[in-house]
Parts: C-alpha cells; sequence; structure tokens
C-alpha cells in the first residue's frame, strides 16, 4: 500500500470522531426541539390541569384538586356511554369499510361498462367535508319529513323513521362509514391490481371456485393493505366529531356521545377545563393503547 493511499486511510478515520460524526445529530436539534415542544408541553398543560380545580364560569375558584377531577369524571354516567359509543362506531365503521370496500375493489377490478363513471363517483365522497356530509345526510337523505328515505318509505306503505332521534348512533355510523367508505376501496383496490393475474388463472385451471380464490389467495394478500387501512382509519375515527355535531348534538342524551364530544361538553358547554383534561388524558391513554396494539398487528403482517 502507498503511503498516499495509508494517509486517506488515516483521514476517513479521523472523520469518525464523536465531534465530526454528530454533525448530523447537532443539525437536527432544532427540529427535535420544536417537535418536542410541539408535543410535551400541551400534554405538560393537560397533565397541569388535570389536578387543579379550573371553571371558566368562576375563574377565581381555582387551586389544588389533587383527584378531584377524576373522581369527577369516573363517577360522570356520561363515561361510560362515551367509551362505549367510541368503540362501537371504531368497530362498526371498520367492518363496513374494510368488508364492503374489499367486495368493491373485486368488483372494480373486472371489465364492465361505465367502470370510470362509477369509481369516480364512489370516490366522491371522501372528498367531502365532514360538516357538508353530515348535513347532507341530515337535511336530504335522513330528514324524516322530506328525506329521500321518508320517500322511499311512504312509497312502500311505511312510516318514516326518525332516525336522528331513535337511531343517533347508526345514523352516524352510517354517516361515517358513507364518507369513508371511498378509501378503503382505493387501498384495497390498488392491492387487488398488484395481484400477479396468473397466480389467478393457474388456481382457476386447477378447479379453485370463486371462494377458494378469495380465502386461499386474494385474502391474504390483502392483509397488508387492510392491516395499514384499520390502522389509518383508526387514527381518524378516534376523533369524529363533525358528525355528531352537526346532526345530533351528542344526544338524545348521552345516545350518541363519543369521547371527543364529552371532551367538548366539559369545555365549552361546562366550562370545566380541569374535568376536560382529565377526559384528554383518558382519551390519549385509549388512543395509545390501541396504536401498539394495531402497530404490532402491522408488524406482523409486514412479516408474513
Amino acid at each position: 500500500m502507498s503511503t498516499t493511499q495509508t494517509s486517506a486511510g488515516r483521514r476517513s478515520r479521523a472523520s469518525g470522531l464523536p465531534g465530526a460524526g454528530n454533525a448530523g445529530f447537532y443539525a437536527n436539534l432544532p427540529s427535535i426541539g420544536v417537535l418536542l415542544l410541539w408535543s410535551v408541553v400541551p400534554l405538560g398543560m393537560t397533565l397541569w390541569f388535570c389536578f387543579r380545580r379550573y371553571n371558566l364560569m368562576a375563574p377565581e375558584r381555582n387551586g389544588f384538586d389533587g383527584l378531584g377531577n377524576f373522581r369527577y369524571l369516573l363517577s360522570d354516567p356520561g363515561l361510560g356511554m362515551a367509551v362505549w359509543n367510541t368503540v362501537l362506531l371504531l368497530g362498526a365503521v371498520l367492518v363496513i369499510t374494510v368488508g364492503l370496500g374489499t367486495l368493491l375493489a373485486v368488483l372494480f377490478d373486472q371489465e364492465f361498462f361505465g367502470r370510470g363513471l362509477a369509481r369516480v363517483l364512489l370516490l366522491a365522497p371522501f372528498f367531502v367535508m365532514p360538516t357538508v356530509s353530515a348535513l347532507l345526510w341530515k337535511d336530504m337523505m335522513l330528514q324524516p319529513d322530506n328525506g329521500v328515505l321518508a320517500f322511499l318509505w311512504r312509497s312502500f306503505g311505511f312510516r318514516p323513521v326518525d332516525w336522528f332521534g331513535r337511531l343517533p348512533l347508526l345514523s352516524i355510523i352510517v354517516i361515517v362509514s358513507w364518507q369513508w367508505l371511498p378509501f378503503a376501496v382505493l387501498t384495497l383496490l390498488t392491492a387487488v391490481q398488484s395481484l400477479d393475474a396468473e397466480r389467478i388463472e393457474a388456481a382457476r385451471m386447477d378447479g379453485a371456485g370463486p371462494i377458494a380464490l378469495f380465502r386461499y389467495i386474494l385474502w391474504p394478500h390483502l392483509g397488508r393493505a387492510v392491516s395499514a387501512t384499520v390502522m389509518i382509519e383508526t387514527i381518524f375515527l378516534l376523533g369524529v366529531f363533525a358528525e355528531i355535531y352537526v346532526t345530533t348534538a351528542g344526544g338524545p342524551g348521552f345516545a350518541s356521545t363519543n369521547l371527543s364530544f364529552l371532551i367538548y361538553r366539559y369545555v365549552l358547554m361546562e366550562y370545566d377545563i380541569g374535568g376536560a383534561a382529565v377526559a384528554s388524558l383518558l382519551a390519549i391513554f385509549l388512543a395509545n393503547l390501541l396504536a401498539l396494539f394495531l402497530m404490532r398487528s402491522f408488524a406482523r403482517n409486514l412479516d408474513t
């Protein structure tokens, strides 16, 4: 080895000293600091108000309250209903969007007349704002006097149903599912189209029917896409608010109140900052617990 090569090797090793190697870390410190402030400060303020008595209607009555806010939240009869509605809304929308989305993805993978127009119409609801979507369903589709479903009910001799009064949570599930079904179809259709057509053709030549093709070839192939769809939808569905606010306002009673709307009630109806902080902490805990479960499930699908 020549002297030039030896000196070049020494210089390259010298560039790996701690000070030089950490240059990238120091360059990223400002962005890391901003991210920490962005997440830690709101969380710290939430924890601070969890242990304080603070109501905007009586700002002079404040101070350390210990576990008072926690006892108040646990004694609230609406808490159990809000948690149950959150889980039920999440599970029902996921089942509808993933189940129906899979069937529609398989359908739209086939050739038929007007497929392009049908795809555009199917994807359109995903680009409608939640508030507009809720108003559309409230005033045009599910309106008990002049809505589309009321007209159909009368046409068949049935009495129209007051959907938001008698079946409020089901109405919210229908609205949210209508919004998120296009997203599920789009992601699952992409996965279906990535499947090798030769595998399907070989299975058909071996005598496999439609059910066997779906069970042993298509569904295992969709595992990663389904996991990603469930994880992304869950992130957004835990915070459903606009649809409830516009249509039912959480009622009747607590029949359609989820955790997001319960926190809204504490803050802007009761002006109870401490109670809202404790409810927010509970929502953060449930969201992270569910996210941990989903991430592990998603990681297992990536390994297979």
